[in-house]
């Protein structure tokens, strides 16, 4: 039995596009399309390159403002002096 996953990911609106046309004009789903380009990235078996960690600014202890991977904490920070 095959069993799927719904997921959303966010991609750059230009990318998502690019890949969009790139499917029809193939004459597939977008779906299919990055489903195969996940496929090639796993596939190569390379490990990823070490990044070293943001600085965290402001703060003398050093300790991060804003946890970049909560996405409803980054948003309120970049929200926190309105909109612009």
């Amino acid at each position: 039995m095959l069993v799927c996953m719904r997921t959303t990911i966010n991609l750059p609106d230009a990318l998502a596009e690019a890949a969009k046309e790139r499917a029809r004009a193939e004459g597939r789903t977008f779906t299919s399309l990055v489903e195969e380009g996940l496929r090639s990235v796993l596939a190569r078996g390379e490990q990823p390159v070490h990044v070293d960690p943001l600085p965290a600014y402001g703060d003398p202890q050093g300790r991060f403002l804003v946890d970049v991977t909560d996405r409803g904490a980054l948003w309120a920070a970049l929200d926190a002096d309105g909109r612009r």
